[in-house]
């Protein structure tokens, strides 16, 4: 058959897997299908009434009566498979909702917690300086009550010594009124003796005169006595004459002598009243500076009564200042405790919202908790209908791809005509080959046209890509002569996004599954490893040592490969990577293909002279349902099977043809023995289906093969 490229896909699970164990389904709510199939719902029973029916036919050779169940029971697995996907969206949006919510909800929470935080210290701060406020106002108003009292004492003496005063001030006042109408008198009595001392004064003086004009007249009179002594001789003869004038002028001596001693005497009295008046005046200056002094002294305590009045409305001034800020720190107090009071209320009402809110935060885990469930069942449950559509469609299953015509090709050129049945069993899964006219019919399980993209391949294998990520070992071969496209198909061309071949498109698809498998507790590890069987030789594609070629491999090694009770297969000394994205893979891929066999031949010029076998470890670990997966996904470039004839190789392209038709003999033989359930398979006949053993379905022991 001409260009024809046939993919075998084989899946086994490992017995390892935790949760073998399938929890049982709980009764799903009702969902409506696609508008394909209408609307239905199924239940638990229906689930596992439609996995537990077993086909009864009446005539077991009527394969058409077979064939339409089998079309029946696929559609409804389809139906069911189609609800639960519907079923698993609507779980996966509630989920995505419900988390939405707790998000929303522990968002709200803890922006409350943080001002419920806020809050309470800022209450705590206010609280701590209201107690502060509070602790020094007391003090405060203890210190203005003690100095309120002692004021209030104080202001009780000053009230005592205020009426002392005033009594004292009344008697003070009666005795100034006494002593001022006293002084009054005395001053009248002054001023009385005062004009007597000035008229005795002027008495006094007239007296001098009258005194000086005495002594003048007795200085005239001793003159004239003189005088008359002098003129006595004179007058001697007058003596007898003024004998008389002399006695009468002794009398008149004697009358003014007896009058001066009389004035004299009248002055030594009034000496003696005026220093009897100087006496009392100075007695009445003395009780006069007495009284002064005593009206100094009570001026003076009048003044200090009036500051004491002054200091008395002081203090009134300061216990009414006083009161008013005790009222004012009573009612700052108050509108404190108010305040504290609303705190405390909004400190409540924010503590029942955030009771309220953990209740439906509680309330919202439950349901997730629910939603996950219901979803790690679906899982299960999309896992095990996943596996049944797939082994009723086949463990082994071929596909057929149809080369398009090179520009060198011509058709019917070998006498052979390609073309495709339209009827509707045969209608997509048919061919029909006519050569020489002679036409042969072949039925594969998928035929992809000349024009199918590589993306339409890939969407029917995608399924078996996805088995690998639940945790199954899948195989899948890229099988035909050389120069067919089989490298094109599993590879690709470079730098052309939309021609990537399998192995890129199903790497991206079990990344990006991880990816969106994350949000459901799913993580997964990834180990990559690629290697050629040359000749029957396994050759490292991966390492970075010397690739001269020698007997045993690329660097001098010899690879054997072991495979355990539990179905894992070890390559000894293989290099194998760790992997995190695509971008690892495709430059891991670029570093195998530089390092691949390929030769020229008559049939391709540039042909791949061995089989390129890339595996893919899968190991995923769910954290909420501690479950485990561990799956295996081979894709496997088979080497170009052709006729020695049209191929023309000779000397080591010869001895490569040889191992290359003898391997993929052997591949078919194992494929037939498990098409057919032997008991024997022959896995051993070749290092490619020894390799694959464990994928391939076959029973073993720990053996070892180098």
């Amino acid at each position: 058959m001409v260009g024809t490229a046939n993919n075998f896909r084989m899946r086994h699970a490992f017995s390892v897997v935790n949760g073998e164990q399938e929890a049982g389904l709980n009764s799903a709510p009702p969902s409506n299908a696609g508008s394909e199939y209408g609307g239905f719902e199924f239940t638990r029973e229906d689930v596992y009434a439609l996995l537990n029916e077993r086909m009864r036919y009446k005539n077991k050779f009527n394969y058409k009566e077979r064939c339409e169940n089998m079309m029946d029971y696929i559609k409804r697995l389809r139906l069911c498979i189609k609800w639960f996907q519907d079923l698993e969206g609507s779980y996966l949006f509630e989920q995505e909702k419900l988390q939405n919510a707790l998000d929303f909800a522990e968002s709200r929470c803890a922006e409350m917690d943080l001002i419920m935080k806020n809050k309470e210290e800022e209450l705590n701060l206010i609280i701590v300086e209201l107690r502060k406020s509070l602790a020094s106002l007391q003090d405060k108003l203890s210190k203005e009550e003690s100095e309120k009292l002692a004021v209030m004492d104080s202001l009780g003496r000053e009230k005592e010594d205020r009426l002392t005063v005033e009594k004292s001030q009344a008697s003070l006042s009666e005795d100034l009124r006494k002593i001022q109408g006293e002084l009054q008198s005395a001053n009248q009595r002054i001023t009385s003796v005062s004009d007597m001392y000035k008229l005795l004064q002027e008495y006094n003086s007239s007296l001098q005169l009258y005194n000086s004009k005495l002594q003048t007249d007795l200085d005239t009179a001793h003159e004239n006595v003189k005088r008359g002594e002098k003129e006595k001789a004179a007058m001697v003869e007058n003596l007898s004459n003024l004998g008389g004038q002399y006695m009468s002028l002794q009398d008149q001596f004697n009358s003014c002598k007896a009058s001066v001693d009389d004035v004299a005497k009248q002055k030594d009295v009034l000496v003696k009243e005026v220093a009897s008046v100087r006496a009392e005046l100075q007695q009445v200056k003395e009780d006069r500076d007495q009284l002064q002094l005593q009206v100094q002294t009570l001026t003076d305590e009048v003044v200090n009564y009036e500051e004491l009045v002054v200091k008395s409305n002081e203090l009134k001034e300061r216990c009414v200042t006083q009161s008013n800020q005790l009222k004012t720190l009573q009612d700052q107090i108050e509108a404190a405790q108010n305040k504290l009071r609303v705190s405390d209320l909004f400190a409540f009402e924010a503590k029942t919202e955030f009771e309220e809110q953990k209740k439906l935060i509680c309330e919202l885990q439950n349901r997730l908790e629910d939603a996950e469930l219901k979803i790690v069942e679906g899982e299960t449950l999309r896992k095990k209908l996943h596996n049944t559509i797939l082994e009723l469609k086949g463990n082994i299953r071929v596909f057929c791809r149809v080369r398009p015509l090179l520009p060198e090709d011509s058709p019917g050129a070998d006498g052979k005509d390609v073309s495709y049945p339209t009827t509707t069993e045969a209608l997509g899964r048919g061919i029909d080959l006519t050569q020489n006219g002679q036409k042969y019919s072949f039925t594969f399980d998928k035929v992809f046209m000349p024009d199918s993209t590589q993306e339409d391949v890939f969407v029917e294998i995608s399924q078996l890509v996805q088995s690998a990520l639940d945790g199954y070992k899948v195989c899948i071969f890229a099988y035909g002569q050389t120069g067919s496209g089989k490298t094109y198909t599993m590879m690709g061309k470079p730098g052309n996004p939309s021609l990537k071949g399998l192995i890129p498109r199903s790497l991206e698809q079990i990344f990006q599954t991880r990816q969106s498998l994350q949000s459901q507790g799913w993580k997964y590890e990834m180990q990559v490893s690629m290697l050629e069987i040359y000749n029957e030789t396994i050759r490292d594609l991966l390492s970075t040592k010397d690739s001269s070629r020698t007997e045993y491999g690329s660097n001098g090694k010899q690879y054997a490969i072991k495979h355990d009770a539990n179905g894992n297969t070890v390559v000894s000394d293989l290099t194998v990577v760790d992997v995190c994205s695509t971008r690892e893979v495709s430059f891991l891929l670029d570093q195998a293909s530089h390092s691949r066999s390929v030769g020229k031949t008559q049939m391709n010029e540039q042909s791949s002279r061995s089989h390129f076998v890339f595996t893919l470890r899968i190991t995923g670990f769910n954290e909420n349902t501690e479950q485990q997966v561990q799956g295996v996904l081979n894709l496997i470039d088979l080497a170009g099977s052709e006729r020695l004839s049209k191929s023309g190789s000779t000397g080591d392209r010869l001895r490569e043809t040889q191992a290359i038709n003898k391997s993929l003999s052997s591949l078919s033989d194992v494929i037939f023995s498990l098409a057919k359930k032997e008991d024997h398979v022959p896995f051993r006949n070749s290092k490619l289906t020894y390799l694959l053993q464990p994928c391939l379905g076959g029973d073993f022991e720990d053996t070892d093969v180098q």
